[in-house]
């Protein structure tokens, strides 16, 4: 039984999108414009017109839980019809159970692994053993990550076309040639082969590639936007027949470049569908008029875009608050006294949100939130203390302060890597019990009685002499804790470590490293800042109740919340420095469009911050307020600058103010500034 009531809730252009049902259809859905209502409801009206049955109808999303979503919001609809979406799913999913149908068509059997990231780790690391590849030099992940980018492109080993001024690519394409065979010869495929595979049988088979073509009589596309060119291309060989296909997304929320999504797929959709009708969502459901016109009439500075005006039935709301701080630290202890003097009797702390560019910016929040006693989460990542390459630092501390420290010791023994295998940390062990003795004593006692096996006695004789040397520079030569730590990093190779993984996670570690050594300037000394850490972290981290969210604007995409807090609003950081060396104007762009996915969570109020000052990599610069504070319109904004005046009248900033120099006019940070362009 069909439920009659779908279209009545929708508003016209909604209802506009959804009984459109003849040729390709993009519809450009901005933030919070209903799109999941319009998508379920043209499948559910596709199906109550007869258009086509359900397993005709092919509708694809990024994330089980969106399909999951979407599935269940069509049930709700058609009721027990809802069971024939056979074709509702990931590209993944879908792709998989294609494969799996004709995979002797591209050498595999139908009973093919799916191998995960470790599977993958282990294979390449494998590969470069035999190839003489030093995996120290060349990380495995950052192998996979070119693999990956080539497969996202539609490129088999054959078809590669290496980028001369990558010198790693020349090291790596033989290296994708023979993982390819190694996967064939394990009857396996890995997440890009899917939709790589399912691409080549529908291009050189034609009897398989009619099954399809002639199947879907319509095509339903979520969050397109993200698309990457193998998946677009996909779709679009599936699309050949009916030309059917309806693909619902916001250029201006498109922020994932760097996974690989091409902005080019949506903009250029109307070029590769003849006919296209384009029908745009422009009645926002979430957030205020004053929030709205703030985030158009920033995202309308950029020049790649389709276009839209976001409007709302809503109040006016809030105006949009603009403050400036003396410094980072100020920054943290002002959003979170307004937490707690104005926001807190007011709003949930499970709506209240922080989205900061950077992973590594949440640590000063956290700081001071565990000082006043407010509860809080990391959406999509782990709290600062308790990040992997932070506990490592932090061991490699405690031990050289502390010989005793056992789980240090263990933690630190072979980071990074010193040959020190699983059986030697084995029998440190059983020689430590028996003997009553410390890990540490143990080891120099097994070296002396000659126990351990060649290899990784020279390993840990070396991990020993540096310990003991590193305390020499604490307590004999009183080297400053801060520098200790950076001594360490360098002598035990864990910075070389690090920067020698090219990937994306490598160096969010790394700005969290630098992140701590701008945390310890703040103690006077090792013994200070260890006790600091182990309070921290003894906190009990899983308050009852409601809780203030953490993450980065990446990680809030979809998400939506009452109040907003938008922190470190300034060049380099956001827009971050990497992104626009990189992708120059597009970089930009895609920065500007992840400002407007920011400050569109807001519902209700938005919070947007930037510093004068700035406690970075382990010194204080003078910061310069992000170009984007300048796109944003007066009209809807409300300034405040949260310092007190007298404390420094020659400091005083205001956030249009110029200094005079002989050079001429120069804002604050423009020493920095200049540097960063030359």
């Amino acid at each position: 039984m069909i439920n009659l009531d779908y279209l009545k809730n929708l508003n016209s252009a909604q209802k506009e999108a959804v009984i459109h049902t003849d040729g390709p259809l993009l519809i450009v859905a901005g933030a919070g414009s209903g799109k999941t209502r319009v998508l379920t409801s043209r499948i559910a009206h596709i199906i109550k017109e007869k258009k086509a049955f359900p397993n005709q109808i092919l509708s694809v999303t990024f994330t089980n839980k969106a399909a999951k979503e979407m599935q269940n919001r069509v049930s709700k609809i058609i009721k027990n019809d809802a069971t024939g979406l056979s074709w509702l799913g990931t590209f993944h999913s879908i792709c998989a159970k294609l494969l799996r149908r004709h995979a002797a068509a591209v050498g595999l059997n139908s009973n093919f692994t799916i191998v995960d990231t470790d599977d993958q780790v282990r294979l390449i690391k494998n590969i470069c053993k035999s190839e003489n590849i030093d995996v120290k030099k060349l990380a495995p992940k950052a192998i996979l990550t070119v693999i990956d980018r080539w497969k996202n492109k539609g490129y088999y080993p054959s078809e590669v076309i290496i980028n001369k001024k990558d010198i790693y690519e020349k090291i790596i394409l033989p290296l994708y040639k023979v993982y390819q065979k190694k996967l064939l010869d394990l009857n396996a495929c890995d997440f890009g082969d899917l939709i790589l595979h399912c691409v080549n049988i529908l291009e050189k088979n034609s009897d398989i590639s009619n099954i399809y073509t002639n199947n879907f009589k319509y095509i339903l596309v979520d969050e397109y936007q993200d698309t990457n060119f193998i998946q677009s291309k996909w779709l679009n060989l599936l699309a050949t027949k009916y030309k059917n296909i309806c693909c619902v997304g916001d250029d201006d929320q498109s922020i994932y470049s760097w996974r690989g999504a091409e902005i080019k797929n949506f903009l250029d959709f109307d070029k590769i569908y003849k006919n296209t009708k384009i029908i745009r969502l422009e009645e926002n459901y979430r957030s205020s008029q004053n929030i709205l016109s703030v985030a158009s009439n920033l995202i309308a500075n950029n020049q790649k875009r389709v276009g839209k005006t976001l409007k709302t039935t809503l109040a006016e709301g809030d105006l949009v608050k603009l403050s400036c701080f003396r410094n980072g630290k100020d920054e943290a202890i002002g959003l979170s006294d307004e937490i707690e003097k104005n926001l807190r009797n007011k709003f949930s702390l499970n709506n209240i949100t922080i989205l900061v560019r950077a992973i590594f910016q949440t640590r000063e929040f956290e700081e001071r939130f565990l000082k006043i006693g407010l509860p809080y989460r990391i959406i999509g990542g782990i709290k600062f203390y308790e990040r992997a390459e932070v506990k490592d630092c932090i061991a490699y501390l405690r031990l050289i302060y502390q010989n005793k420290d056992d789980l240090a010791f263990e933690r630190i023994i072979n980071n990074p890597k010193r040959s020190i295998g699983e059986s030697t940390v084995k029998q440190i062990h059983e020689f430590s019990k028996k003997n009553s003795l410390g890990l540490e004593s143990s080891s120099k006692k097994l070296i002396e009685l000659n126990l351990i096996k060649p290899k990784a006695k020279i390993g840990l004789k070396s991990f020993l002499n540096f310990i003991e040397k590193w305390r020499t520079d604490l307590n004999i030569k009183k080297v400053n804790h801060v520098k200790l730590l950076q001594i360490v990093l360098d002598e035990s190779g864990y910075s070389v470590m690090l920067k020698n993984k090219k990937d994306l996670k490598n160096e969010n570690r790394l700005e969290n490293i630098k992140e701590l050594l701008s945390a310890m300037k703040e103690f006077d000394n090792l013994e200070n800042f260890l006790e600091h850490v182990a309070l921290a972290t003894s906190i009990d981290q899983e308050w009852n109740g409601e809780k203030i969210n953490l993450m980065t604007m990446h990680a809030s995409k979809g998400l939506e919340f009452d109040v907003v807090f938008l922190p470190g609003w300034e060049e380099g950081l956001f827009p971050h420095q990497k992104s626009i060396e990189e992708k120059g104007e597009n970089g930009l762009e895609e920065e500007r469009r992840l400002a407007y996915v920011g400050i569109t969570r807001a519902k209700k109020i938005a919070y947007i911050s930037f510093a004068m000052n700035r406690f970075y990599q382990g010194d204080w610069i003078d910061s310069l307020a992000s170009r984007f504070i300048e796109e944003l319109p007066d009209k809807y904004v409300e300034k405040k600058t949260f310092y007190d005046e007298k404390d420094n009248q020659k400091n005083d900033f205001e956030f249009n103010q110029d200094f005079e120099s002989d050079e001429g006019k120069r804002s604050p940070g423009w020493i920095r500034y200049q540097k960063r362009i030359k």
